[in-house]
């Protein structure tokens, strides 16, 4: 269906990949893995026509349909969610326009016998033909199935769109590129705004409706559900393998330790190559052999081998003071918004006057050495009830701190926090205790500052994303006890979470994590707070457990509807 021939991207002296080629044919489900920076957005970016490579094709038929989903991007206000999310059909309403004009100016006309004639009634009727061949009758319906399965309320459906954050309008945006039923979906880290039930709402979508996908995303579980063939860009190649993630990481492995093999055996032979033409090159009659081998050494291409797999590395905790038994207690714990205070509702998603209850009567106790996520829908007070616990906001009821709790707290405003004045290994080696002292270089190259370049920039450079990632490096570091951790793997790829997780696991205090990463959490929690119309329920379970019983309950729910 589409065909990519001889792809080149360079730019500042620099290639980031060279001569790629590969298919994408109907109905593949195809993950786009690499570690950041190798070029996945680049490559999307070429296939979706936004950005041209520096040499290369990209082919496609005419009536390929391609939609793509960016990391970033800008929405235009003025519209509310549901008309914006019904621009899906804009181009068909467009057609039906085309077609009325038409037939209006077919009945005026009177050179039934000229060929400008002949070819209108020929193009109103082939138009007629495919626009009549689209169910338009339930596209109303369509569009309100996919807003509520991302996540919005019906009361949300007249809201400009103006009103909500960036990530809900991302939603808006994937919500118009599923409508349009494209032929290749292109997708740049679309879990990343969504809550676990949108992102499950959005496999079962992906699986049973979509038409080709290419995915980029760092949400192995996801990426695990929805794809059969992975292509892995790495050192300016690609790999193309007829697999899915988790059997992609074996046959890679394989294929690295046969490169190192292939590397090292080569090495002794160049060397021992170099010590013939050392020995023998002011000999007479070895002459022609030394120049032999010399002519074969510049022409030999070096065998390279992958990026290093950093994923053995363990993050190791320092010990945690001793708390008391029961680091947090709340009794009765409620949060009430007054609406006429706040310029727009929470999330966008406040219903009419009067006060906004987030949650109320929390009574929960987290035990010395728990380790508990609290899950559930956007704007259901998951990181409102963390401020509480931090005493960054007032609250109704009862919530007690235990004997020398300790708090280390990450959410993305620590990024702004950080010293701009010092460099990204500074920040580190003023925290870093211990034998951890010997790894520094290792432990940065692990969250994405490999490298002396990247190690010696200054915090006041870096990104957004370069940011949050030295400040969750920086506060693994500090001895705590108690740890908070809103939404840590956002700009974290697969790897460096793996290294993020097993660090959680070795950690010997109690963790409260914010997460819609199922496969971080699964193995890292054994509690699982959920939060939902203004409670919070506990489950005493891990996160896929705890994700069966709510499949379970909605069944339930359904069948007593019924």
């Amino acid at each position: 269906m589409i065909s990519v021939d001889g792809l080149t991207v360079e730019f500042g002296g620099t290639t980031l990949f060279s001569d790629i080629s590969f298919q994408i044919n109907e109905k593949d489900r195809i993950a786009l893995m690499g570690k950041n920076g190798a070029g996945k957005s680049t490559l999307l970016k070429i296939l979706a026509g936004v950005r041209q490579p520096t040499r290369g094709k990209v082919s496609a038929p005419k009536d390929c349909v391609i939609a793509y989903l960016p990391q970033h991007l800008m929405t235009e206000d003025g519209r509310t969610v549901f008309e914006e999310a019904s621009q899906a059909f804009a181009h068909l309403h467009a057609m039906e326009a085309e077609i009325e004009a038409m037939n209006k100016e077919l009945a005026e006309r009177t050179d039934y016998e000229s060929d400008s004639y002949m070819e209108l009634i020929e193009k109103v009727s082939a138009m007629s033909e495919k626009f009549y061949a689209i169910d338009l009758t339930h596209f109303e319906e369509d569009v309100e199935k996919a807003l509520l399965g991302l996540g919005f309320e019906r009361t949300d459906f007249d809201k400009p769109t103006s009103s909500f954050s960036g990530g809900w309008r991302m939603r808006i945006e994937l919500a118009k590129l599923l409508l349009q039923n494209p032929d290749v979906l292109l997708l740049d880290e679309p879990t990343n705004h969504l809550d676990i039930e949108s992102i499950q709402w959005l496999e079962e979508f992906l699986i049973n409706s979509a038409k080709a996908v290419i995915v980029i995303s760092h949400d192995r579980k996801f990426v695990d559900s929805i794809t059969t063939r992975t292509i892995e860009v790495t050192m300016g190649r690609i790999y193309d393998y007829k697999a899915t993630y988790s059997h992609y990481l074996e046959l890679r492995k394989e294929r690295r330790e046969q490169q190192q093999k292939q590397y090292e055996e080569q090495q002794k032979m160049i060397q021992e190559t170099k010590d013939f033409i050392e020995r023998f090159k002011g000999t007479y009659s070895k002459t022609l052999q030394v120049q032999s081998r010399v002519k074969m050494l510049e022409k030999l291409e070096i065998i390279e081998v992958d990026e290093e797999d950093t994923s053995r590395l363990r993050l190791k905790f320092p010990p945690s003071p001793r708390s008391g038994n029961y680091p947090v207690i709340m009794e009765g714990v409620g949060k009430t918004y007054e609406r006429t205070l706040l310029l727009t509702p929470p999330q966008g998603r406040g219903k009419g006057e009067g006060p906004h209850i987030v949650f109320q009567n929390v009574s929960l106790t987290i035990e010395r050495g728990d380790k508990v996520a609290f899950v559930g829908r956007n704007g259901e007070g998951k990181s409102t009830l963390v401020k509480c616990i931090m005493n960054e906001l007032e609250h109704d009821g009862t919530l007690t701190l235990g004997h020398n709790v300790q708090i280390g707290y990450f959410a993305q405003n620590q990024a702004s926090l950080l010293d701009e004045n010092l460099t990204v290994f500074q920040t580190i080696d003023d925290v870093a205790k211990g034998d951890v002292r010997n790894k520094i270089r290792d432990l940065l190259g692990a969250f994405m500052f490999g490298g002396p370049e990247e190690s010696m920039k200054k915090v006041k450079v870096l990104s957004g994303g370069e940011r949050t990632r030295l400040a969750l490096l920086k506060l693994l570091l500090e001895p705590v006890n108690l740890l908070i951790l809103d939404e840590p793997t956002n700009h974290l790829d697969i790897k460096t979470k793996d290294i993020l997780k097993q660090a959680l696991i070795d950690f010997d205090g109690t963790l409260i994590v914010v997460s819609h990463d199922r496969d971080f959490l699964d193995g890292l929690v054994t509690k699982v707070y959920e939060f939902g119309n203004q409670r919070v329920r506990e489950h005493l379970c891990g996160i896929y457990e705890f994700l069966e019983t709510k499949k379970m309950e909605n069944l339930q729910e359904l069948e007593r509807k019924k």
